[in-house]
């Protein structure tokens, strides 16, 4: 099994002769770092797209990469509303309606948990108007135009591992118990959307006790809406307190083989 990290919260798993791909944002402006070389139309394989969220830098992309692959698609109903909208056919959309849903294919299985997105904090918020100023009201489409929706955790089962991937950083302590009830061999997770996020982090893995962790969301894809994290503090307590969980910081494009 193979998985890129696509920058943002996307990546592209390959098992035997299946792709499949999760949340795959590719655009960029000219300042985002780091700097993504493939472009929605280098998309050409894929038998499958999953999407946590309907935000923009979660979904864009997936109209033009749908049609060049003929993928199939997960999602919520807003989601799937939004893709048809944009002329995705709807014979190739699965809206998920309840919670953890579960899909069979070939090589893998796929099962959808509800989540929640997190909440951003008031000391991000301000940060963010302080680095945007009136910039923002240019970008306040992107986010009227591509409404969150419901959350969707995914689990794929892949070549007897069990992968958690989140889109978002916020769930209840219910949620991740209905999670947690298996044991995870890898967790994909996003340290963005609050001043605390790293802290969110570390306690959703000494919760979960995955055995990897790989962190993701967390680059300068959408500046100056967007910045780099500083994820240090996170790599740095899981190592400290964590013990029995490793820690694969991946660099954008690079495929890691398990």
């Amino acid at each position: 099994m193979e998985i890129k990290w696509l920058g943002t919260a996307g990546f592209e798993v390959k098992t035997g002769n299946q792709v499949f791909l999760i949340d795959p944002y590719l655009s960029r402006n000219q300042n985002a770092f780091p700097r993504q070389d493939i472009m929605p139309g280098d998309i050409q394989t894929a038998s499958q797209i999953f999407i946590s969220h309907s935000h923009f830098d979660h979904i864009l992309d997936i109209p033009q990469i749908a049609r060049q692959t003929n993928a199939d698609i997960y999602c919520s109903k807003v989601a799937a509303n939004m893709l048809i909208r944009h002329q995705v056919d709807k014979h190739r959309i699965n809206p998920v309606i309840a919670d953890k849903k579960k899909f069979d294919f070939k090589r893998y299985s796929a099962r959808a948990f509800f989540s929640d997105h997190i909440q951003f904090d008031k000391k991000l918020v301000f940060s963010t108007l302080l680095r945007t100023h009136v910039q923002l009201f240019k970008y306040l489409p992107l986010f009227w135009r591509f409404p969150c929706g419901r959350v969707l955790s995914w689990r794929f089962m892949i070549e007897d591992k069990i992968i958690q991937f989140f889109g978002s950083a916020r769930s209840s302590l219910k949620t991740l118990k209905k999670i947690g009830n298996t044991p995870i061999d890898i967790l994909m997770f996003p340290l963005q959307g609050h001043s605390n996020i790293c802290k969110i982090g570390l306690n959703h893995v000494r919760y979960l006790k995955p055995k990897l962790v790989i962190p993701h969301h967390h680059d300068n894809f959408f500046p100056p809406i967007s910045k780099t994290i500083d994820i240090s503090p996170f790599v740095d307590q899981i190592k400290k307190k964590c013990k029995d969980t490793r820690i694969i910081v991946p660099q954008i494009n690079e495929c890691l083989t398990f």
